[in-house]
This record gives structure tokens, sequence and C-alpha cells, in this order.
């Protein structure tokens, strides 16, 4: 479907998208898109939440394309493809914060450590959310990455530990069954009128060990 708006036509154009070949609906959301960036500019903070919206409403655009339509990079898009929107917005409330300042101290290694334990679905934006919170430090992405590297809590390391672990289980032998135990044989039964002998005390013979005086 081709447009009369010149305009939005140039813009389809710069992309490499063919207008002939849109959908109808393609078409509509394209507009919608083009009158959005139109109103809103072409800032860091709005083509973010446009791209969110074109990579996630099910238009059937190429990812290729949207990064050519928003002036971004492919691998940008790509990236931007498996973020939820708490996520979008995480990261620009992050950006909107400024340069990052404060370090990351070895003491935060045990609480950071029991915090992504305790929340394995938390992104990076929730911990650096976290650690602001608990701390009162902003820290970069960057700066978190090398923390959660050197201490072996990043996804990485604590995949590589897992796998281990559950190879290590895998080949352990399998423990082997106790021992029958075999029950002791009861005492043979005495002749009525017949004393119970004596057990010998401990560290002696039943012999007598002294000599008689001799004549």
């Amino acid at each position: 479907m081709a447009t009369t708006d010149g305009t939005f036509s140039d813009w389809l154009t710069q992309a490499g998208v063919a207008a002939e070949r849109l959908t109808v609906e393609q078409t509509a959301v394209l507009q919608a898109a083009f009158c959005f960036r139109q109103r809103a500019g072409t800032d860091y903070y709005s083509t973010r939440m446009l791209g969110h919206f074109l990579l996630h409403c099910g238009c059937g655009l190429p990812v290729a394309q949207i990064a050519r339509l928003l002036a971004i990079s492919r691998p940008t898009a790509s990236r931007q493809q498996g973020l939820a929107s708490k996520e979008v917005i995480q990261a620009a409330h992050h950006r909107m914060a400024g340069r990052p300042h404060g370090k990351l101290l070895p003491r935060y290694a045990g609480p950071i450590a029991e915090f992504i334990l305790s929340h394995p679905n938390a992104s990076r934006f929730d911990t650096l959310e976290f650690i602001e919170r608990t701390w009162g430090v902003c820290v970069s992405t960057v700066a978190l990455h090398k923390f959660l590297k050197k201490y072996g809590l990043d996804r990485a390391s604590r995949a590589a530990v897992l796998a281990s672990t559950n190879d290590a289980a895998a080949v352990e032998p399998e423990a082997s069954p106790p021992a029958p135990v075999i029950p002791a044989e009861p005492p043979a039964a005495l002749p009525p009128g017949q004393p119970v002998p004596l057990p010998a005390p401990p560290f002696s013979s039943r012999r007598r060990n002294t000599r008689g005086r001799s004549c």
C-alpha cells in the first residue's frame, strides 16, 4: 500500500523499507510510529520507547528493518528484543540518573550474593536498584558486571558451578547396601541341676598360674 505523505515515504526509503510490500496493518503501525517520532522527537528515551513497542507489538517487521527505522544498530535492537517493559524503564531511569558515582566495596559481595541467590530472575537493573537502595551507591552496569565476575556471581560462573555439581552427582557411585545382620545363636540349654558357668574375668586364664608350695 503506497502512501501519499512524502515525508513518511522518505522515512521508509531511508530505512530501506519498500512501502508496496507492507500490509495495511503494518502501514498503519508505521504511520503511527512516524507521527510519534515527529511529535516526541528522536532522543534516546523516545527512540527506546518506540523501539520497544515496534519490537513487541507483533507487527511482523524484521528486527533489521526496525533498527534502520529507528537509526540504531542491529545488535542493539536484538538486545532490546529480549527485554521486558520494566527493564526498559529501569534502563531509562538509570541513564537519567547521570554519571555513575561511587564504587563497589568487597564487603558488598555477601549481601549482593544473597540478593542474587534469593532472586534468581532479577535483572542487572534490579541488582543496581538493590545496591543503590542498600548503600546509596550508584554504579554503572559495566562496574557491576566486573564485580560479579570477580566474585563468581555472574550468570556464566553460576551456570558453570551448577553444571559441575550436576556432573559430580551423576558420576558418584551408588552406596553399597549394608551387610545383613546375623542374629546371635541362643545359648545351649543346661540340664536341670547343673550350675551356670561363670565367664572368665578379663585378661586372666582359667588355669591357676601360681605354683603350689613344694614340700
